[in-house]
């Protein structure tokens, strides 16, 4: 899962990033308003963690122009002000949760994980699929008779696959999910991650779409 976290105080911002990325995420990061609302407007997120109070342009700004461009990735808004106007009026111009800062990073886990789990209509704590059980606190993955744990790229990877059953996904796709934007992103790493979760899990676990991508079977 790919995060934008757009936070202008930098010692938070680090340590956010550093808390969602022992998480499984991969985050990019933005400082102000303007670079935040670009990165939101040209790359494909799975969640953005907004700040409210920006430099160069404000979060609710930033929020209203990606809703009028229908950019409709879940938003979590971050803000200092606890007045409940400063809330409806985010939730009202968009916003899909907030949280009011000084928070506790697992609720911020939590609330991430729920408009995910949201956006791909999954529930529950674990992903199922195939026989399989995915268990996004211990990043393991087991079927009653084995037990994995898995690298942080084999992880993210089965877990974008087990949000998408039966959707064809490109390694172009695959790629943007698992690699942060400044990573050096060879898409044929993929088939060697495909590979080794084939090794582990069984190899019609995941299937191959000549042309297309991979698909894993619901």
């Amino acid at each position: 899962m790919r995060l934008l976290l757009v936070e202008d105080e930098t010692q938070l911002a680090e340590s956010l990033k550093a808390k969602l990325v022992d998480a499984g995420y991969v985050v990019d990061l933005a400082h102000d308003g303007v670079e935040g609302e670009y990165l939101g407007r040209e790359f494909e997120y799975d969640t953005i963690i907004l700040d409210l109070g920006l430099p160069q342009r404000s979060g609710l700004d930033v929020l209203q122009n990606w809703r009028e461009a229908r950019i409709t990735t879940p938003v979590l808004i971050l803000t200092a002000r606890d007045s409940w106007q400063d809330k409806v009026t985010g939730l009202q111009n968009g916003a899909d949760d907030y949280l009011t800062k000084p928070f506790h990073g697992e609720e911020l886990l939590a609330r991430v994980q729920a408009l995910i789990r949201r956006r791909y209509q999954s529930a529950g704590a674990q992903l199922e699929g195939q026989g399989w059980l995915l268990d996004e606190e211990t990043q393991t993955v087991s079927n009653g008779e084995q037990n994995f744990q898995l690298t942080g790229t084999e992880y993210r990877l089965l877990r974008y696959f087990m949000l998408n059953p039966g959707k064809v996904l490109s390694k172009t796709r695959l790629t943007e999910h698992v690699y942060e934007m400044d990573a050096d992103r060879d898409s044929n790493v993929i088939e060697v991650y495909v590979r080794r979760l084939r090794d582990r899990l069984g190899k019609d676990i995941i299937q191959t779409r000549r042309g297309q991508g991979y698909i894993f079977a619901p």
